[in-house]
């Protein structure tokens, strides 16, 4: 079932739980394509944002409501943003961005050295941690950073398939509840991980799906689902 329609007020702070939303998109490779196609397919409007409008209007062309535009005009009207670049180009974007007006910013990326193998940051933070440092007004809620694209794309939705555990974490209740009813809506299920800190733990597990992926011969969706457990009955 897809969210509630409503109009949105344009700003952050009011992206509310089970609602449809302008999602913002940054970047346009294979997470960022997937994520928009994951969105689009749940019902919100999404706007990919690039540092070549051009790109992002391409990107858009294959994504069912969605525009293109520069990274500050994804932003405008937008009620979440989703990032995900290389851990390279998140420096220079937050730099550009400035102020966030209270947005919700969901961290796909992880601190990655350009070979994808291993991690640049940990124990004592995060990159998560490090971007909300960047991020002046961002309310920052770490997520998907552990699933392959390939396994976002093979989602369902109708319950056919098992619902693939997406870990998130954050330091605020309101931006990590509309987080879980996103993942929720789009057929993961969504688990409170804790603090924006434990970051410095599911950095780590995106690091392992790397390797059970590309050194184990995984396919990303099988790795995906490896994470996954039998859901408890409900207490009645």
């Amino acid at each position: 079932m897809a969210p509630d329609r409503v109009a949105s007020p344009g700003m952050g702070p009011y992206a509310e739980a089970g609602r449809v939303m302008r999602i913002a998109v940054l970047g346009t490779g294979t997470m960022g394509m997937a994520l928009g196609r994951l969105f689009s397919r749940a019902g919100h409007d999404v706007v990919f944002g690039s540092r070549s409008p051009e790109r992002a209007l391409t990107a858009a062309a294959a994504v069912r409501r969605a525009s293109g535009s520069s990274y500050e005009g994804a932003l405008v009207g937008s009620d979440l943003v989703a990032l995900a670049l290389t851990w390279p180009d998140v420096g220079p974007l937050l730099s550009g961005i400035g102020v966030w007006s209270g947005r919700i910013l969901l961290d796909c990326t992880n601190p990655e050295p350009p070979s994808g193998r291993g991690l640049l940051l940990g124990h004592s933070t995060s990159g998560a941690e490090q971007i909300a440092k960047g991020a002046a007004g961002a309310r920052v809620v770490k997520a998907l950073n552990h699933i392959y694209a390939e396994a976002l794309d093979a989602l369902r939705r109708d319950g056919a398939a098992p619902r693939p555990v997406a870990f998130y974490c954050g330091d605020e209740d309101a931006s990590k509840e509309v987080v879980a009813s996103l993942l929720d809506g789009v057929g993961l299920r969504p688990v409170d991980a804790g603090p924006l800190a434990s970051a410095r733990y599911l950095e780590p597990l995106a690091a392992l799906m790397v390797e059970l992926v590309r050194g184990r011969g995984r396919a990303p969706v099988e790795a995906a689902r490896l994470v996954d457990a039998p859901r408890q009955p409900a207490r009645v």
